[in-house]
């Protein structure tokens, strides 16, 4: 049998032999399906057939020639996961913009056209670089003479150029129509950094009551260790004026009494 388990692939004939020895009396449920569609009988994944597409750009596959990676699917990598994660490392900030991730649906070729850097409708963002630099790449020639595009470095430079012109216009406008809005009575209620700064002063305020608290305890548990080492000579001198009143009292009355006999 060698390594490989042919067992399964026997399930049908198995079971066709303990119906016709009658050693079955009826047959299971999926014996009709797998005889209709029975399973494959190549234990070998066939070679893929490979497609040229000029337009799209695909790293060189690498060729698995060991036995024991015959069944390893195959890596599936494309140009534009490289020039995502070269944008997105120089500007980690952009992932925390709030984005909905059902507006890509891998057709935006369909419907933008990236020979503009920006889209009607569509919010610049990350993508919208990667996919121009993905266009530049593949149609932009910088001499018109010469057949060969821009390269990834150029490319990427234009792009990121474009993104931030286009990013600049946009907060630009944003805040002049604040202004706007404000000047005719708008109220948008305190700015992001505002807020952040009361909070802040909020947690300072906390932080300065609880430091008072620990400086309290801290001075109570000084004069503490203070008043116990002093303590022992402070009690002997109660204690002596306490013996010398009970002594007085004593001789006070003994003369009391001899006053009386007289």
């Amino acid at each position: 049998m060698g390594r490989h388990d042919l067992r399964p692939v026997r399930v049908h004939d198995t079971a066709t032999l303990l119906m016709k020895t009658k050693r079955s009396s009826a047959p299971p449920p999926w014996y009709k399906a797998m005889t209709e569609y029975p399973p494959t009988q190549a234990l070998v994944r066939p070679q893929p057939v490979s497609h040229t597409n000029h337009n799209v750009r695909l790293r060189p596959q690498r060729k698995y020639k060991k036995p024991s990676k015959m069944f390893m699917p195959q890596p599936i990598t494309y140009m534009e996961d490289k020039l995502r994660q070269e944008f997105f490392g120089d500007h980690p900030w952009e992932l925390a913009r709030p984005r909905i991730l059902l507006e890509n649906d891998g057709k935006d070729y369909q419907r933008w056209d990236w020979s503009k850097p920006s889209q009607p409708g569509r919010p610049v963002d990350g993508e919208s670089v990667v996919q121009r630099q993905m266009w530049l790449m593949e149609h932009e020639r910088p001499d018109p003479k010469k057949p060969t595009t821009m390269k990834k470095a150029a490319a990427y430079d234009k792009a990121r150029k474009e993104f931030y012109d286009l990013r600049h216009f946009d907060e630009i406008e944003t805040r002049i129509a604040k202004e706007e809005a404000q000047s005719y009575g708008a109220d948008f209620g305190k700015s992001a950094q505002e807020v952040g700064m009361q909070l802040e002063g909020e947690q300072f305020e906390k932080f300065k009551i609880w430091a008072r608290e620990q400086v309290t305890l801290v001075e109570q548990s000084r004069s503490a260790a203070y008043t116990g080492f002093a303590s022992p000579t402070k009690n002997k001198e109660e204690v002596e004026p306490k013996q010398e009143s009970e002594g007085v009292e004593a001789a006070l009355s003994e003369l009391a009494v001899d006053n009386d006999e007289q």
